[in-house]
Parts: C-alpha cells; sequence; structure tokens
C-alpha cells in the first residue's frame, strides 16, 4: 500500500508493521532520511543487523548467532516479482528496496503499491503544504513561537530539498528565542534572496530579456525544480484569492518591494484564466516529475505559458 512519505517524518513509529518498504521518488535526500527513519525505528524496537544487497538474489535466509533478524537494504530492482515477495514472507527479516524513479521500475511500484505487507513510498521535493506539516510539527516538538512573518517566511523561503529544509530548522532551533526575529533569521538562514524565483518578476518584460534572465539562473533539472516551486506559490497565491483585498493582505511581508507589480498581475486575472493557470501548474508539475531529463526545456516553456495567460 502506498504511504506518505511526510506522515513518516512526522509520526515516525507509524512504519514499524510491514515486512516491505519500497523507497523512491526523485528526492535522494528525503529517501535517506526515509530509509533512516525506518531503520533507526526497528532498532529501538529490537536488535537488528543492518545488512546492504545489490538485489534480491543475493538474499540468503539466516538468524543471527543470537537469533537476531536482519533488515535488507536492496539496492537493485533485479528479480523483484510476486512471486519472490511471496517466497520471502516467512523470513523473519524485513526488507527495504530502495529505488529512484524510472521508467523501469513503474511495474514493480505497482506491486508494491497493492501488496498488504509492503509500504510503497514516494519522496518528491517538498511543496508547500508539506513544508507546512513539517514546520508545524518542528515547532510542537520544540516548543517554538514564532511570528506570522518568520513562519511564512521559512515556508516560501527554504529549499524543497529536505536535507537543506531540515539544516535551516535546525539552524533556528540554535537561536535563543529573543532571537528569533526576521532580520536575524535572514542573516543565519542559507536564503538566495536574489535567487531564481526573481525571474518570476520579470513576466512582463519581452521574452527576449526572459529568456536571458532563465538561460543564466537555471542550469540543470534541480533549478528547474526549484523555479517551479517558487512560480506555484505566486500563482497559487493568485488562483486560491477571491478578492484583490484578501490578495493583498496575504502577500508576504517580505516582498514589499515586488508588491505594487504582484498586484498589477492579480488585477490581470479572471476566474477562467485562473482555470488556465491551475491546469497549467497541475501539467507542468505531472510532466516534470516523469520527464525529468527534458526539464530546462518545460521550465522556459512553463515560465513563458505564465506570461502568456497573464498578458492574455
Amino acid at each position: 500500500m502506498k504511504i506518505n512519505s511526510i506522515n513518516i517524518l512526522i509520526n515516525q513509529k507509524s512504519v514499524l508493521n510491514k515486512k516491505f518498504y519500497f523507497i523512491s521518488g526523485n528526492e535522494k535526500t528525503l529517501m535517506e532520511k526515509i530509509k533512516t527513519i525506518i531503520v533507526e525505528s526497528f532498532k529501538e524496537k529490537e536488535n537488528v543487523q543492518i545488512k546492504n544487497i545489490d538485489n534480491i538474489n543475493d538474499f540468503v535466509d539466516e538468524i543471527g548467532l543470537f537469533g537476531d533478524k536482519s533488515i535488507y537494504i536492496v539496492n537493485g530492482n533485479k528479480g523483484i516479482d510476486e512471486e519472490t515477495l511471496d517466497n520471502l514472507r516467512s523470513s523473519e527479516n524485513h526488507f527495504i528496496f530502495f529505488q529512484e524513479n524510472s521508467q523501469k521500475i513503474k511495474k514493480i511500484k505497482n506491486l508494491f503499491s497493492v501488496d498488504k505487507d509492503s509500504y510503497l513510498i514516494d519522496c518528491y521535493e517538498l511543496d508547500k503544504d508539506s513544508k507546512i506539516k513539517i514546520l508545524n510539527e518542528f515547532l510542537r516538538v520544540n516548543k517554538l513561537e514564532i511570528s506570522q512573518d518568520i513562519y511564512w517566511f521559512l515556508i516560501d523561503k527554504l529549499d524543497s530539498k529536505y536535507i537543506f529544509f531540515e539544516k535551516n530548522l535546525n539552524k533556528v532551533l540554535e537561536l535563543d528565542q529573543k532571537d528569533i526575529i526576521l532580520d536575524k533569521i535572514k542573516k543565519i538562514l542559507t536564503v538566495d534572496e536574489s535567487g531564481k524565483e526573481r525571474i518570476f518578476f520579470n513576466l512582463f518584460e519581452k521574452n527576449k530579456k526572459i529568456i536571458g534572465l532563465y538561460r543564466d539562473k537555471i542550469i540543470n533539472n534541480s533549478d528547474v525544480n526549484e523555479l517551479y516551486y517558487y512560480c506555484k506559490i505566486f500563482c497559487q497565491l493568485i488562483i486560491d484569492c477571491n478578492s484583490e483585498d484578501e490578495y493583498i493582505k496575504k502577500i508576504p511581508i517580505y516582498l514589499f518591494k515586488e508588491k505594487n507589480y504582484l498586484i498589477d498581475i492579480y488585477r490581470k486575472y479572471n476566474s477562467k484564466k485562473k482555470k488556465m493557470l491551475l491546469k497549467l501548474l497541475s501539467s507542468t508539475e505531472s510532466v516534470l516529475r516523469k520527464e525529468s531529463g527534458l526539464s530546462l526545456t518545460l521550465g522556459l516553456r512553463f515560465l513563458l505559458n505564465i506570461k502568456k495567460i497573464t498578458i492574455s
């Protein structure tokens, strides 16, 4: 069955009831974190050994000298089928299959998604909702209180890759409560104030300038994902607000320099164009996940399509 990776981050004890775990996706740092959570949770519960094998064909069923069980980390997809899983069910051990996304494993993932003894865990870069859930849990566990300005600054500006998001939150934890103010946060966190999201604030420029900015700042697929994430934040704000007054109130304070520009963009949208924008966000995210090798081209097309919808 499928389980949300963010739910595992928040409720780590929820994972100890399956024989098989198939961790996949395109966000390697989150995949590694989920694997660590599963392994450490089992270690706290019982004596287990960790064994790495290249593929399931290398598995030899054996019990340790003191009856210890093992967790096998399987790093290849060779030999995985329904018959193999059935043969492994009687083993006392647990199995974590660790595979980044590719077309080759689609059938295998479907197998784990319907298997009652399995968790299929997809790991993608953090979106806004995921960040909110993680930050809320971080604040709850550490008994921290922060202002709304800081809260939304962290949500909007921190990296969408889990490892960097986590490291920056831990930097906040190192501060004294009195020092948790926006200016201090900006100084200690790894936030690029002149980063890729600035391209969005040039939608009214000629295509030639937009393309030039894009080529200067967007170098690889990770850059495309980051640009998409920031554009999605700005676009979702347009889509969700039903009036200009509501929209103005929800513009983050740290974007005060771009406030008039953002208002000008919002004024160009009606319900029909909002639906077009939502459809563009959904289709682009779907294609980016499936066809990561085309991301640079898709990212530019996505940006120019936002402009086309906005000024039409």
